[in-house]
């Protein structure tokens, strides 16, 4: 459905229906909220009711140019009410793991649980070598967005798809169960760069929350061998939310390959609502 929020945006909800515990998911970047079917299916085997939505600039959300990380959590906040949801968990893939933190910091008493899959540290983590570990072509990328919004559209609109983002285990994930969120991730860019760029900006500007304010049980999950986001982000950020947060480290997993682990993210989520 497509929801216009104060403010005169309209956002577009995926809501995978039911009547199971609600658990919000944020889809990284680029992609849209449309719910895949392998998440679907974990969730309908949980008795879940999955809610995706587009992010603004992609789909059919309106962009909304200069948003940090933190609005996303008044979007979701919108959606929920809408859907009659009072409380929710919810959960972020790589560039939806800061906005699903933001929710977990900025609506409290709503949030039951929050988990970030493969998810960024802020560039301003303290201790930590951002780009270390990084492939090239992710940090030609976000060091073009530091450069701001004219740097980073002039140089997604040249730059080639860098193979080392991803390792054999992420490719046997794109041509085998998540194939989908290849397709998506085309999909997302066929309206343009808009929410792409967006979304880079946002992540290398402060986020507009602290992260280390999180007071729900908080879960991180990264791969060990994930080239995109590097898993010392997560390991900071686990040691950022405590005491509430909680690591898993998976050694084979890459950036996409870990979404294997969507299920027990989803089972422990539910173990907290």
């Amino acid at each position: 459905m497509d929801l216009e929020l104060p403010d005169g945006r309209v956002v577009r909800v995926h809501d995978g229906g039911g009547g199971g515990v609600p658990v919000f998911w944020l889809h990284g970047s680029p992609q849209t909220g449309d719910l895949l079917d392998p998440l679907l299916e974990a969730a309908f085997r949980r008795g879940i009711r999955l809610v995706g939505y587009d992010r603004p600039g992609y789909g059919g959300s309106t962009a909304l140019v200069g948003r940090d990380i933190g609005a996303a959590a008044a979007d979701v906040g919108a959606i929920a009410d809408a859907l009659g949801l009072e409380r929710f968990a919810v959960a972020g893939h790589s560039g939806g793991g800061p906005h699903a933190l933001a929710c977990g910091v900025l609506l409290p008493g709503r949030v039951s649980a929050v988990a970030s899959l493969s998810g960024p540290a802020p560039v301003s983590a303290d201790g930590l070598d951002w780009f270390a570990h990084m492939a090239p072509g992710g940090e030609a990328e976000l060091r073009a967005a530091m450069a701001g919004r004219a740097v980073l559209e002039e140089h997604l609109a040249s730059a080639e798809f860098d193979p080392e983002v991803f390792t054999p285990a992420d490719f046997a994930a794109l041509e085998g169960p998540w194939a989908s969120l290849g397709a998506n991730a085309e999909a997302a860019m066929e309206a343009g760069l808009g929410g792409l760029v967006d979304d880079d900006l946002a992540l290398v500007a402060p986020w507009g929350f602290d992260p280390a304010r999180i007071a729900v049980p908080t879960l991180l999950v990264h791969g060990v061998r994930d080239r995109m986001v590097p898993s010392e982000h997560g390991e900071w950020m686990a040691d950022a939310v405590r005491p509430h947060g909680e690591l898993w480290l998976s050694p084979q997993d890459g950036h996409v390959s870990v979404l294997d682990r969507v299920g027990r993210v989803f089972d422990w989520l539910v173990g907290r609502s």
